[in-house]
């Protein structure tokens, strides 16, 4: 084996999408698993069969070399690591010790051996784009869809049964099988429309701490470009200095603007003499020493310094397409307005709720406003589902007069507050909590499974993190409803026998009323 290379671990012993359980074939393994664990029971509602083929088409199967890891294995363990909000090697270590995740994930018996090793991680999620995300997110609601049409097809006969056999008779807004095959259905449903930031995990970014990060990562350029034999001597950086003229202000715990500017003013010529000299190191190599990511750093330093000198010459603190970190130079000040973090540092990202199931309609690294989207949002509400939205809820940002025209033109109510004066205000004002359900999928995705604080470093990876924190929120979404649905069934079985019961009880006290009737009445006449 070569120095360096990682020793994959060995396959379980048998991965199953569906994993059938065969009657008098089970192994002690299962046999010693609770079916109320909550890794059982999401196992059980998830399709994986259609979710593992979703996953093959977008990545393709290699016939050539070492088998891959089961799709199962992949999204089971996405899925384990934003559940329990888990950095990659715990997600592994907690797959390798615990077997109701190993059941989850469709093993066949207990294996301490880890899955696969942790840097895999990465590529999962470069395979997990939001087209794949997306698509398994619809096939989770369509899922709703049909346990919701079950249930209300039990409600149905039970109705009917109740009214007895032969009635025929029809509750009140029910629509028959041929109504619905007569009249195509084009607007269903209501949708929840609204916008938040994904914040990176990065310091708190400020001028004077990025131009020190910058001056050090280009003395490491330099180190890395320089040679003996082709340069003569090796240029000056002065690091030492400028490390200890930065930590002379950066330690201070009240500082003035004065100190900071003549602090950043320092290290901005610092850091031009570095460029400098990479410059001329380069003009006398023969071939370009640096690998994609030294010249990547290269790159961005060199547009962090062109941001950073033009807001020291202009006095300014914004400028367009702000850098806020050389290591992840696609991220993005993103202003909020809100009274803990005025600016947030990542992602926006736009929601689409419908019947409690996340759908991400877009992703952006730079800042945008979400009310001119409207439009486009409402159409990718029709690509999914087939129909238009028949209500549209949505706040203040949203409510222009283009898109309240657009909506009106297409047959689409707007839950929101209409124009005019406050006196105006009609029944189809939107009414105080409606709009709480959006607000707490952020909350719960936030508090729960790590929205606010995104720890992958590429730009692919951390939209595929995002996703995949929502396709998380649905499949516990999914399970709850199939565990409700499984409950009511019980209540409502129940209930039509405690009905029963009730009805014969009620038979038995009126022969008895009436037997007592006649007998008081009877005595009263001898009397």
């Amino acid at each position: 084996m070569q120095k360096g290379s990682k020793k994959r671990a060995s396959p379980p012993p048998f991965v199953s999408p569906g994993q059938l359980v065969l009657s008098g074939f089970e192994t002690p393994f299962s046999q010693k698993l609770s079916a109320s664990n909550r890794w059982v029971v999401l196992a059980g509602k998830i399709p994986w069969d259609e979710v593992c083929n979703i996953y093959t088409k977008a990545v393709g199967i290699s016939h050539t070399g070492r088998p891959p890891i089961s799709p199962r294995i992949v999204i089971g363990s996405l899925i384990i690591k934003h559940m329990c909000n888990l950095d990659d090697r715990e997600t592994v270590a907690q797959i390798a010790e615990n077997m109701y995740m190993q059941y989850f994930l469709g093993y066949s018996s207990f294996n301490p051996e880890p899955p696969f090793d942790a840097s895999l991680f990465i590529e999962f999620r470069s395979r997990m784009g939001m087209e794949q995300i997306g698509a398994i997110n619809a096939r989770i609601h369509a899922l709703h869809q049909d346990m919701a049409d079950k249930t209300s097809e039990t409600k149905t006969k039970k109705d009917e049964g109740n009214d007895g056999p032969g009635t025929g008779h029809q509750p009140a807004g029910t629509v028959t099988n041929e109504e619905q095959s007569t009249e195509p259905i084009t607007h269903k449903g209501r949708v929840l429309f609204d916008a938040t930031a994904c914040p990176q995990d990065i310091a708190y970014p400020t001028d004077l701490g990025l131009l020190s990060e910058a001056r050090e990562k280009s003395q490491e350029l330099i180190d890395v470009i320089y040679k003996k034999v082709l340069h003569s001597k090796k240029p000056r950086t002065y690091r030492k200095e400028a490390r200890k003229q930065f930590l002379k202000i950066a330690q201070k715990k009240n500082k003035s603007r004065k100190e900071i500017r003549k602090g950043a003013g320092k290290q901005l010529r610092y850091l031009a003499r570095n460029l400098k000299s990479i410059d001329k190191l380069l003009d006398k190599c023969p071939i370009f020493p640096l690998d994609h990511r030294e010249q990547k750093y290269l790159m961005v330093i060199h547009l962090l310094y062109q941001q950073q000198k033009k807001m020291f010459d202009a006095r300014e603190h914004s400028v367009d397409d702000r850098i806020v970190s050389i290591h992840q130079p696609h991220v993005r000040p993103i202003v909020r307005g809100k009274t803990n973090a005025k600016v947030e540092f990542g992602a926006k990202v736009h929601l689409s709720l419908v019947d409690g199931y996340a759908f991400l309609d877009e992703i952006s690294w730079n800042a945008f406003n979400e009310g001119s989207h409207l439009i486009g949002y409402v159409e990718q509400y029709r690509q999914r589902f087939g129909y238009y939205p028949k209500e549209v809820l949505a706040d203040q940002i949203y409510c222009s007069r283009e898109n309240r025209k657009y909506l009106k033109g297409k047959g689409i109510r707007l839950l929101a507050k209409p124009l005019g004066r406050p006196s105006a205000v009609d029944k189809e004002h939107v009414r105080p909590g409606e709009r709480n359900p959006v607000e707490g999928k952020f909350g719960q995705a936030k508090t729960a499974y790590g929205l606010d604080n995104i720890r992958a470093r590429l730009k692919n990876t951390s939209e595929s993190w995002i996703a995949c924190i929502f396709l998380v929120l649905n499949l516990v979404k999914l399970a709850g409803i199939a565990s409700l649905c499984l409950s009511l069934k019980k209540i409502y079985g129940s209930f039509s026998a405690m009905a029963q019961t009730v009805a014969k009880l009620k038979q038995v006290f009126k022969i008895w009323l009436i037997q007592l009737l006649y007998a008081e009445k009877y005595e009263y006449l001898a009397i």
